[in-house]
């Protein structure tokens, strides 16, 4: 049986793909930067990292692990840190992987790549010139381009998809955050917000990685993950509000004065994403690849809920 490699495979996207995976009864070998059970240990990945015992009898790879965006980095050059991760650890294992005969190579990216926002009624294409503006979209970036070049050069075909925020049983960070918001009943000084923003669901970017893997006609194109909804900040805290059975109280302050209030307390870029657009276009999946998000907005957000109030229970 032909063996699936993941890499990352420990983490919030990984866990997911690796149990969707065996579940389909497909051959998945998991690797991460420290061992969990099922998961074998890689140790750090850079441009030294020894690939050579992942490799064997791998016929595709999903590559997920990464230095991650983070919003207060403490690196003294967060650029030189990214790189080392995100584009000369991936190298590595991409040209490998091409010696060793892998068939393909998808790399889950980020919408970071395209940029940090959107004008109204503009989304995001799929082959829209990048755009990245900060340390680690610019890697990945850089990382797409070096694989990109190998598959012009080998018989290794890749597949790079730049997802968006992924929310999804066991979601952490700002997520996270705004679901303990609703719960404590906060007042929010969102109501006049007016953007539209693409997610995408876990189960969503899952299944779409997995279609990826299979399909003859992703080979050596990119692709943009996403819900098939987009939603304003108060529509999703309303409709996340519903899943988590609380009612949100939304109050109307005008845009400028939330993100002067934000920047104040060093909150700039979370005002930017809780007021910005960010609408992403999935249309050239849908067009190649016949693919269509499985699961809808509502459904992924009452998982999410589901999830939280199990482990608070």
């Amino acid at each position: 049986m032909k063996t699936i490699l993941v890499t990352g495979a420990n983490g919030f996207i990984g866990k997911a793909l690796y149990r969707r995976l065996v579940e389909e009864g497909l051959a998945v070998r998991a690797v991460g930067r420290s061992a969990v059970p099922g998961c074998t240990s890689i140790g750090p990945i850079d441009a030294d990292t020894d690939w050579s015992a992942a490799l064997d009898g791998v016929d595709s790879i999903v590559h997920l692990a990464a230095r991650v965006h983070v919003m207060r980095d403490r690196e003294a050059d967060p650029l030189a840190a990214f790189r080392k991760v995100n584009v000369e650890g991936t190298a590595k294992l991409a040209s490998e992987a091409a010696r060793r005969g892998v068939r393909r190579f998808v790399f889950v990216s980020s919408i970071k790549v395209n940029g940090e926002s959107t004008r109204d009624g503009t989304p995001f294409q799929a082959d829209d010139p990048p755009a990245p503006t900060d340390p680690y979209g610019l890697s990945k970036y850089e990382a797409e381009q070096v694989l990109l070049r190998l598959a012009g050069e080998t018989e290794m075909e890749v597949v790079v998809i730049r997802p968006p925020l992924v929310y999804g049983p066991g979601v952490k960070a700002n997520f996270e955050a705004m679901i303990r918001w609703l719960m404590r009943g906060v007042p929010l000084p969102l109501g006049a917000i007016r953007n539209r923003r693409t997610l995408v669901a876990l189960d969503n970017l899952v299944d779409l990685i997995i279609t990826c893997v299979r399909h003859p006609r992703a080979a050596n194109e990119v692709f943009l993950a996403g819900d098939a909804e987009h939603l304003s900040t108060p529509e999703l805290l309303r409709r996340l509000g519903r899943a988590l059975e609380v009612q949100p109280t939304l109050i109307s302050v005008p845009v400028w004065l939330v993100e002067v209030a934000a920047a104040a307390v060093g909150k700039r870029a979370v005002a930017r994403r809780l007021c910005g657009n960010l609408e992403i276009d999935i249309s050239k999946a849908r067009r190649l690849l016949d693919w269509s998000p499985p699961v809808t907005v509502d459904e992924g957000l009452r998982r999410v809920a589901s999830h939280y109030l199990q482990r608070q229970s």
